[in-house]
């Protein structure tokens, strides 16, 4: 684990002529641990909840591995550790590497991989540039939401460690994929396959059990 990060919302700019509230704005920890409760780090809010937080998005996590790939871009992304919106930096996986229902232990708390994060315009407004939304897709540098099977007190520093793994789960990846696949990255019959792959994965949060499920529907 490289960092930890929280903040509280605020206005991050405005849009259409009106003021945009967020929390993506995060700040560096600088206790040695702090509390997670059900849905959230003491000291992290969301500022809408019909789209962002709640038990299935309580921690963002995000590989520090990224980021020299972004500013290695041929227009380069000039970022670091907590500025796409991460509550935990880590270090050592992927999202290739991680597979939903992965449990981590973390400090006294257990906590569960849930979803990929799927990019909005509040994050094009943190960084300054609308072609991020389109280069997270592109890429799939896109992290992965944990929801807390175990409320308890984390550390700032440290390792988390894997307690848990169903290794017939799909990949953050291939969830990824699945629901952002290009012309010509898959053939019809490996589409299919893989949206099934990846609604079976009982820890998948509802929501996007539900949206690639209609993917699956619009191809049978």
């Amino acid at each position: 684990m490289a960092g930890v990060y929280v903040g509280r919302p605020a206005v991050l700019g405005s849009r259409r002529g009106r003021p945009v509230y967020s929390g993506i704005v995060k700040h560096p920890v600088a206790a040695a641990e702090l509390a997670l409760t059900e849905v959230n780090l003491d000291g992290d809010e969301q500022a809408d909840l019909s789209v962002h937080g709640g038990p299935d998005k309580a921690v963002y996590s995000y590989p520090a591995e990224h980021y020299p790939g972004w500013r290695a871009e041929p227009e380069p992304y000039e970022l670091y550790p907590g500025m796409v919106g991460e509550n935990v930096s880590t270090s050592g996986a992927d999202e290739w590497s991680v597979r939903i229902g992965d449990r981590w232990a973390w400090g006294t708390a257990v906590v569960e991989v849930s979803q990929p994060r799927s990019p909005c315009y509040k994050l094009a407004m943190r960084v300054g540039r609308q072609e991020m939304i389109a280069a997270m897709l592109r890429t799939g540098r896109c992290g992965w939401y944990l929801r807390v099977a175990r409320t308890g007190r984390v550390p700032t520093e440290g390792p988390m460690t894997l307690v848990e793994r169903d290794e017939s789960a799909p990949t953050v990846g291939e969830v990824y994929l699945a629901a952002n696949v290009r012309a010509g990255e898959l053939d019809p019959g490996q589409h299919r396959r893989l949206l099934e792959r990846a609604v079976r994965a009982p820890a998948l949060a509802e929501g996007w059990r539900h949206g690639l499920g209609a993917k699956l529907a619009r191809l049978s």
